[in-house]
Order: structure tokens, then sequence, then C-alpha cells
């Protein structure tokens, strides 16, 4: 065991010897000259070592469970550590739509070719800062995936948005908003958020704590469609929230269909009738209320195979 001096020796030591492929990656390759905004000036400075940026992203996220275990506090160790991994998603969120105005903006330039010194200046310039974006978005990415396996790793349940998208670089399974995702389908976009995939659908109610036999189904369909995609009904507990850590465990994308609140007592039934729009090649569904009943109906109609797990076959066994 080497000696420290500090501990600054030993995060650094700590960051050499536990940093991971995905951070290698996303802080490994630097571009020569980065510039995150036509107001920046060029620069050559470095990215922050990857080592040390794991070491700080999963430090951040497991501090608050450190910090406030065993006192009166406990209990809010989840939604600071919650919020500590969201405000990384919304930087990353943030520098994403930045980077898509600086690819626009080279597209029409590129489009518009003009022989000036001053276009070209404009296209370089425009070329590098989308460039830098795209890296800066990366590494906060991959800090922002970290820090939510640290959160899983101290809540057993994985970390989710509460809107938009996230699309995991590897560590995490990824959250789809179901909106991004069927948008992408209608336009044939084979990228992040249009994942290719045989799809399974699982539903059932937020009172659900037996997990068995839903891991036990799943893993079923995951040993038989080893490519599989799941579909949710986004709700924080219950069975969607088995399911989602089932899924985050096993490296599984997750598209999470939530209900569209302007449709008032319509919304449930209008997302039954999108699920099976997608023609999974399983429904699970996990008895509950005359939502799923009427997924399951749905189901039948349109030809598609449905496993149902019983409440009465629990109680029986218990």
């Amino acid at each position: 065991m080497p000696g420290f001096m500090s501990m600054a020796d030993f995060q650094e030591h700590y960051a050499e010897i536990t940093a991971s492929p995905e951070f290698a990656a996303a802080f490994g390759e630097e571009i020569p000259m980065a510039q995150l905004s036509p107001f920046d000036e060029p620069t050559q400075a470095p990215l922050p070592d990857d080592g040390f940026a794991e070491f700080f992203a999963g430090s951040m996220a497991g501090a608050p469970f450190e910090l406030l275990a065993d006192t009166r506090l406990e209990r809010y160790a989840e939604r600071i550590a919650w919020g500590i991994v969201n405000s990384l998603h919304m930087v990353a969120s943030q520098i994403e739509r930045e980077e898509d105005d600086a690819a626009k903006k080279l597209g029409e330039l590129a489009r518009n070719f003009d022989p000036s010194e001053i276009y070209q200046n404009e296209l370089e310039e425009t070329q590098r800062i989308c460039q830098s974006l795209h890296e800066a978005r990366g590494a906060i990415e991959a800090m922002r995936d970290h820090a939510a396996a640290k959160f899983r790793t101290e809540t057993g349940r994985p970390w989710t948005t509460t809107k938009g998208s996230r699309v995991a670089s590897g560590l995490t399974a990824s959250q789809i908003d179901a909106k991004a995702f069927l948008a992408a389908r209608a336009q044939q976009k084979r990228d992040q958020l249009a994942p290719e995939g045989p799809l399974v659908a699982i539903s059932g109610g937020a009172q659900w704590e037996d997990s068995a036999p839903i891991i036990a189904r799943l893993d079923a369909c995951k040993k038989r469609i080893p490519n599989m995609l799941l579909a949710t009904t986004a709700q924080a507990k219950g069975v969607d929230a088995i399911a989602a850590a089932w899924a985050a465990a096993n490296d599984i994308k997750v598209i999470a269909f939530r209900l569209d609140r302007n449709l008032g007592n319509r919304a449930a039934f209008e997302r039954n009738r999108r699920l099976v729009a997608l023609r999974p090649v399983e429904l699970i569904i996990c008895e509950g209320s005359g939502v799923q009943i009427n997924l399951a109906q749905r189901a039948r109609d349109a030809g598609l195979p449905v496993w149902i797990i019983r409440k009465q076959a629990m109680e029986a066994a218990a």
C-alpha cells in the first residue's frame, strides 16, 4: 500500500486505479483547440483528469448518504443526491441544445459556400465550437451517468428524470421519453433516441411489492431476447419501479410511457393504444385496475402475446 502525504495524493491514486473505459473515452480524446461560444477565445486548456472526474462524480452523489446516515436528516439524503445527479443532467441538456444550434449553423454555412476569408474564418470557428460542445457534453454525461449509478447503488432504484430524455453513455440503462421515442421512430431515425430491437412492455399498479414473479418473467424474456427493449408506464412505484430497477441492473434500455395529462380521464387508455400500436413481442400485465384489463384486451385483439401475473397466485404462494 503506497503512502500518501495528503488527501489530494490519495484522490489522485484512487482515480488512477478506478477510472473506467467510459471516462477514458469521454475525457481522453481531446481536440487540439477548444471554443465553447463565439464570445470565447480558443483555448488549449486540457480536459479534467478522467480518473479524478469519475471519483468526483461518485463522491458528489454518495456524500449526502454518508453525511446524513443515522441522523434525523437521513430521509432527505435521497432527495439531495437526486438533485445532484439532476444538476449534471440539466447542464448536459443545456450543452446539447447549444451544440444543436451550432450544428445547424454549421450546416447552413456548408450549404452556402463563400470564397471570402470572413466566411472561411466563420466556418472554422463554428466547426470548432460544435466539436468543443460535443466534447463537453460527453464529459458531463459520463459524470452524470456515474453519479446516477452511485444513486442506484445507495437507493436500490435507478435515477430517472422528471421530464425529457436521458441517453446513457453506457453505465446505466437509458431512460427515454416516450414522445421523443415516437417522434424519432416516425421519422425513421436510427440513433440513440430510437433504439432498435424487440420490444417487451410491462404494466401494473403502483401498489405492488412482490418483485420475484416480475423479475423471473423479465429474466426469461432477456434469456430468449437478449437485445430486447423494455417499455413501462413510467410510475415511480410498484410494478414500473421494479421493472426499471431490473432494467438498470441488466443494462436494458427503458422507454418510459408517461401519461399525457392534457387528455384527462382518457390518458391511460390512450397510452395503452400507443403501447399496443408498437406491437411488442410480449406484454407482461400485472393484475391491477381497469387500465390493465383494457391493455390486455387490446393486446389480445391485436394478436399479441400476453403474460398475466395475478395477485391471487402470489397470495396463495404466501
